[in-house]
């Protein structure tokens, strides 16, 4: 092998890495963004009123009577709580990992530019609160408070909280060992100005790469929710709800439980890929290649 095929060779493996990289982008990006149009539209137009019970057209085949995807065992549009279950699985989602970020991110990039004690108890404390699923969470807060989509939000956010801190707290303890962090600890600037102008803008990257798999953990959180009766209440529609009453049309009726269900394994595979399709598209070496 020459020298010249010694060079071409990283060159053309980036190329390859970068294709995939691509790939995930494309297909998490486009599966997500359907699922975005899907939760929008349903703001302004529906086939049918989600909600509206229909006896007569109860149980109803697909592309029958108007009902695109059919109807549920109450007459309601399958279609039209799919449109709507998306908004409020987006809704769900966006609050908790918005709260995740919001707790998260400070106290992991206060643990990293502190360090000793301080970093040690947030850290321990971090790790309590890990100890406590969001199904746990749920429960508990759903015994006191009772079950709503604020318990699911709630229950959802505060269990995504460690891994924003977990992430927060590595990139920074990272960035503190730059030359540009000393200069401006040299130039007399806070803690808060460093944590601001420095950390923040360098760690953000990853952080939106953790936002991204943290949705999808959300997603399939609220669906579990929402299946255990802990979650949305009705009548407002759910995905996970809609899986819970399809058990027992689930012989007879399987549609009603596939189509929530794919919907779910989309939205959950879209971020997913798209998570990763950052997180390489953000990685400094891969970057210098391209």
């Amino acid at each position: 092998m020459t020298a010249l095929d010694n060079l071409a060779a990283p060159t053309d493996r980036a190329y390859r890495r970068w294709r995939r990289v691509n790939a995930s982008i494309m297909v998490g990006g486009t599966l997500v963004a359907l699922v975005v149009l899907a939760a929008l539209t349903s703001f302004v137009w529906t086939p049918h009123d989600a909600v509206h019970v229909d006896a007569a057209h109860r149980l109803a085949p697909a592309f029958s009577d108007g009902f695109f995807l059919g109807t549920d065992k109450f007459g309601r549009d399958v279609a039209s709580q799919l449109m709507v279950g998306a908004r409020t699985t987006l809704f769900v989602g966006i609050v908790a990992v918005g709260v995740a970020a919001v707790i998260g991110t400070p106290l992991g990039v206060l643990a990293g530019m502190a360090g000793g004690w301080l970093s040690e108890v947030v850290m321990r404390a971090n790790d309590l609160l890990f100890a406590f699923p969001a199904l746990l969470l749920a429960i508990m807060l759903g015994a006191v408070f009772g079950a709503s989509t604020l318990t699911a939000m709630i229950a959802i956010g505060v269990a995504t909280i460690p891994a924003f801190a977990r992430v927060a707290r590595g990139q920074t303890l990272g960035v503190m060992h730059t030359e540009y962090i000393l200069a401006a600890r040299a130039a007399g600037r806070s803690r808060l100005a460093i944590a601001l102008r420095h950390v923040l803008p360098n760690i953000a990257s990853i952080l939106i790469v953790q936002a991204s798999v943290s949705f999808a953990i959300a997603i399939l959180a609220e669906a579990a929710l929402s299946f255990l009766g802990f979650g949305t209440r009705p009548p407002t529609p759910s995905w996970g709800r809609m899986l819970q009453e399809s058990q027992e049309l689930l012989f007879s009726t399987p549609r009603l439980a596939f189509v929530p269900g794919v919907a779910i394994a989309l939205a959950v595979l879209g971020f997913n890929l798209l998570g990763d399709g950052l997180r390489d598209w953000l990685d400094p070496k891969l970057r210098e290649h391209r």
